[in-house]
């Protein structure tokens, strides 16, 4: 074996981890939307959490990264401790994954079929299909098809190219040499460990030691140790990404290496034993791609099985390990990048995030509009507190958006964060008419001067109408109901004609000296700030209708012609009636058509 040979395992190396890599982001991307519709149920029972753990960590290809991502979802607050420790140990199943299909490259056959069978046979085709879907394909999910049969030939070139460097070792009496070393196991798994710990990943560090063993020499008593030095090499990413978290982050990050340290100091000691006492024939014989996975798969769903039942010791030996902290009380984090290594959480953290926005917004709407009929200072004190929230939520998860869109995205994520960006934009702009309302209500409790009684009646009802459009366009964007989101606009018709009337009315008004001159400007503002409220509703509404269809354009949902849509024109009609001031002037009276 020459430099050239180490040339080549390095390359080989590096198209491995990078195949792994597009693999999974191809994988993820198919996923899109669907893993954040898992996270919602990581809330269950242990047991399915323990399967979700196995079934994400199957789709990431990492145990180590989706610890890192629970150590985000804990310090950002949308997971607890308790919930994780399943999902930690179900992800060290899924992660075995990964060997199985690197299995395939020890088949040796001369028969046809079965030669098909080895990724060597089939890869080539599957870069050809990839880069054709990748190429020619108009959908977002055949593309990411492509990249995933992309990905998969890249990682089994990697292993063929290492396979083949290591080849000249078996002519080395120098590698003899170090294989008889590897007879001693804490020195195998040592070697486990620093390996994995170097390229922080489990599953590239069991395709190397599968490609090695092709070259022969061995045994499956050597490699067992190596194994579970891979095993706990891996908690080097959590130790890594509990850096600067708070205590519950950094309590999943224990668990995974506790978890760890436990069962490859219980399996260790339990195997040296055995070794000793017992002189079993399988240990002597040379294992190959296949008994690597078969060793590492058995290894992690007995530790799993062992340890499962127990999930509440570990989260108390993370607690003890961990403890609370006794002085300040800690930050809380918002929107923590670690969620980045897998979008779909993101996205739903942010998602999360502006609905705790929109709640910050709903109750300045409310208080703000409360204060027209009686000002309290400490109430609007709390207003304006509130609205320097709102303008930091906007910041906040606009740029956390932004970052997510450079990432690779399902065409499922790319809508959703375009309509988390709409609405982000329409609740800051909705909070900052409910601080000028509160302005106005300030300037309406300090004048003499006050709204005459039939102005106030109108402002009720259009308050009313605005309350309910609000609600209304809340809960569909909570829910992605789009049967509800479809109410929104009929009731944004009824409060368009509602505050023109109302205008009308008030002009008369000041022309006959019912109303004063000093407020009848702040009323104006006040109807002009409803509307617009009322105006956003419909945007948020929209963008509802739009996630599950992006086909529809805003123009054209709002100028299509509603006097056709019996659904539009009972909804309306209803609201209508519910929502009325007195009979405008007579010239308002024959112009009773929908406002478009």
């Amino acid at each position: 074996m020459d430099i050239f040979s180490i040339f080549s395992l390095f390359g080989g190396l590096a198209f491995f981890l990078y195949g792994i890599s597009t693999m999974s982001s191809g994988l993820e991307k198919i996923a899109g939307g669907k893993l954040e519709k898992v996270l919602k149920q990581m809330t269950a029972s242990p047991v399915r959490s323990f399967a979700l753990g196995a079934g994400i960590t199957a789709v990431i290809q990492s145990s180590s990264a989706v610890t890192v991502m629970l150590v985000g979802l804990v310090n950002s607050g949308l997971m607890n401790l308790s919930q994780t420790v399943s999902v930690i140990i179900g992800s060290n199943v899924g992660t075995t994954i990964t060997a199985w299909v690197l299995s395939l490259s020890g088949i040796q056959s001369s028969a046809f079929f079965v030669r098909l069978l080895k990724p060597e046979s089939f890869s080539p085709l599957l870069a050809l299909a990839g880069v054709i879907m990748i190429m020619a394909a108009k959908s977002n999910r055949k593309k990411s098809i492509g990249t995933v049969f992309m990905g998969f030939a890249i990682l089994m070139f990697g292993m063929v190219v290492m396979a083949h460097s290591m080849a000249p070792l078996a002519d080395m009496p120098e590698f003899q040499q170090v294989l008889i070393a590897f007879k001693n196991p804490v020195l195998g798994m040592f070697v486990g460990l620093v390996v994995t710990m170097i390229i922080q990943s489990s599953a590239a560090s069991i395709g190397m030691l599968q490609a090695l063993s092709l070259v022969g020499g061995i045994s499956y008593g050597m490699a067992i140790p190596i194994i579970l030095g891979q095993n706990l090499g891996t908690c080097i990413s959590a130790i890594l990404s509990a850096i600067g978290v708070n205590t519950n982050a950094k309590r999943v990050a224990a668990v995974h290496v506790i978890y760890n340290i436990f069962s490859v100091g219980i399996s260790l000691p339990l195997f040296i034993v055995i070794n000793a006492l017992i002189d079993i024939p399988l240990m002597k014989t040379d294992i190959n791609p296949l008994g690597c996975a078969v060793v590492h798969t058995v290894y992690n769903i007995i530790t799993a099985l062992a340890c499962f039942p127990f999930f509440k010791a570990l989260e108390k030996a993370a607690i003890w390990a961990i403890p609370e902290k006794q002085s300040a009380k800690e930050k809380e984090v918002f929107l923590d990048e670690r969620l980045l290594l897998a979008p779909s959480f993101a996205i739903a953290e942010c998602y999360r995030q502006t609905v705790n926005m929109a709640q910050t917004v709903e109750f300045n709407f409310q208080y703000s509009t409360k204060m027209l009929k009686s000002y309290h200072e400490k109430k609007a004190e709390q207003i304006r507190e509130n609205e320097i929230k709102i303008d930091s939520f906007e910041d906040k998860i606009n740029s956390f958006l932004l970052k997510i869109s450079g990432k690779e995205l399902s065409e499922e994520d790319s809508n959703r964060i375009s309509q988390l960006l709409l609405a982000v934009g329409d609740y800051e702009r909705i909070g900052d008419h409910t601080a000028h309302i509160l302005k106005i209500a300030e300037k309406i409790n300090e004048s003499e001067k006050k709204l005459s009684a039939e102005a106030v009646e109108e402002l009720k009802v259009i308050v009313h109408a605005v309350s309910e459009i609000f609600a209304v366009s809340f809960e569909a964007y909570k829910t992605d109901n789009v049967q509800l989101a479809q109410e929104v606009e009929p009731l944004e018709a009824v409060i368009k004609k509602i505050v023109r009337k109302v205008k009308n009315r008030h002009i008369q008004r000041l022309k006959e000296g019912a109303c004063m001159t000093e407020v009848s400007f702040l009323f104006s503002d006040l109807l002009t700030d409803l509307r617009r409220i009322a105006a956003h509703c419909g945007n948020i509404a929209i963008s509802v209708i739009q996630l599950q269809d992006s086909t529809i354009g805003k123009h054209e949902y709002n100028h299509r012609n509603k006097d056709e849509d019996a659904e539009f024109i009972n909804k309306y009609q209803d609201y209508k009636t519910r929502y009325s001031v007195a009979t405008p002037p007579i010239e308002e009276q024959n112009k009773e058509t929908i406002p478009q």
